[in-house]
């Protein structure tokens, strides 16, 4: 069912529906950019259509909405553990085809990996998808050939065209507040074809770590790790403990993003270090993204969204070094 409506109707729609749910969006925030006097589109609460960001993609993606950069997992005294309250609102989050697949690739590895996490499951519950449509490619995305181009799994899908806003709902529960607006066809159209394009080679294996391909990214990578913290399917973590300063017997434990590509991400006891080099470690994201996860859940990890390649101070392509596996697969063999 779709329905077409004002732009005053929908910001209406949107009050309502935030007595019940923290809205997510991509906003654009002024002077914010990675260079002086450039702006950069990151996701916060919205409370109006005018706040959304439909244009740009934006810099980080919606995994810091049910992932959290840093969350606080439990509060310790001397004598008990206490978790934090959990919001009891919704959550609707504005997200695009690559981004809700990416979302996919989390539920895999923090919920049907083994063991559920129970910090990221009980925001994840809370989630329903609002799809906002990508006509056209972005720069650097390569999410055709990633196969994260289209998708159906959302509750809403909403397209702002010129002062009306055209809206599908395929939630049952959400339809209520629709139901005096205008009956229209809406349906989402999705991207055929970016200008980068990625072929993985078929029968990589694990030979290609013999490769020279990765001493090239011991010279240019200075381990900043922004391609890993941009990235909508990176997600590890370390653990924090933080002592109060009035009392060293209470505090938190924190959960904070983590980098495969800085240095300690991978330091053991005893000062022991797997993968010092930086090209190592740029083969170990490489193989996760396109090899190691598919042998363990059937597709790649990658979903093509090319943040990481927006990210990189060095211009390093993630892209670029994936083509160049093709080449150097026959070379090793």
């Amino acid at each position: 069912m779709g329905f077409s409506m004002r732009l005053d109707s929908f910001n209406i729609v949107l009050k309502e529906l935030k007595s019940q749910y923290k809205i997510y969006a991509p906003k654009l925030l002024k002077g914010k950019g990675t260079f002086s006097d450039t702006d950069m589109a990151r996701y916060g609460e919205i409370d109006c259509i005018e706040e959304i960001e439909f244009d740009k993609k934006s810099y980080f993606s919606p995994k810091e909405v049910i992932l959290p950069l840093t969350q606080t997992l439990f509060y310790f005294t001397e004598y008990e553990i206490i978790e934090p309250k959990v919001d009891g609102k919704g959550i609707l989050i504005f997200l695009r085809s690559c981004d809700i697949h990416a979302v996919k690739r989390l539920d895999e590895i923090y919920l049907r990996n083994g063991q559920e996490d129970p910090y990221y499951k009980r925001l994840r519950e809370k989630v329903k998808f609002i799809l906002m449509e990508c006509e056209n490619s972005f720069e650097n995305c390569f999410c055709v050939s990633m196969n994260t181009n289209e998708t159906d799994n959302y509750s809403l899908f909403v397209k702002k065209q010129d002062e009306k806003i055209l809206v599908q709902c395929k939630d049952e529960t959400l339809k209520e507040y629709f139901q005096n607006e205008n009956i229209a066809r809406v349906s989402p159209k999705f991207v055929e074809n970016n200008e980068t394009k990625v072929n993985i080679p078929k029968g990589l294996d694990i030979s290609i770590f013999k490769s020279e391909i990765w001493k090239e990214y011991s010279a240019r990578c200075i381990a900043c790790g922004r391609c890993n913290t941009v990235c909508g399917t990176c997600a590890c973590f370390t653990m924090q403990d933080i002592f109060y300063k009035d009392n060293k017997n209470v505090g938190e434990r924190r959960r904070v993003w983590a980098s495969c590509q800085i240095d300690g991400f991978t330091t053991m006891a005893g000062g022991h270090e797997f993968r010092k080099n930086k090209g190592e470690r740029m083969r170990f994201k490489v193989m996760h993204k396109v090899y190691d996860y598919k042998k363990r859940f059937g597709y790649h990890m990658c979903v093509g969204c090319g943040r990481c390649d927006d990210a990189c101070p060095e211009y390093i392509s993630f892209s670029n070094c994936v083509n160049k596996l093709n080449d150097e697969t026959k070379e090793v063999r």
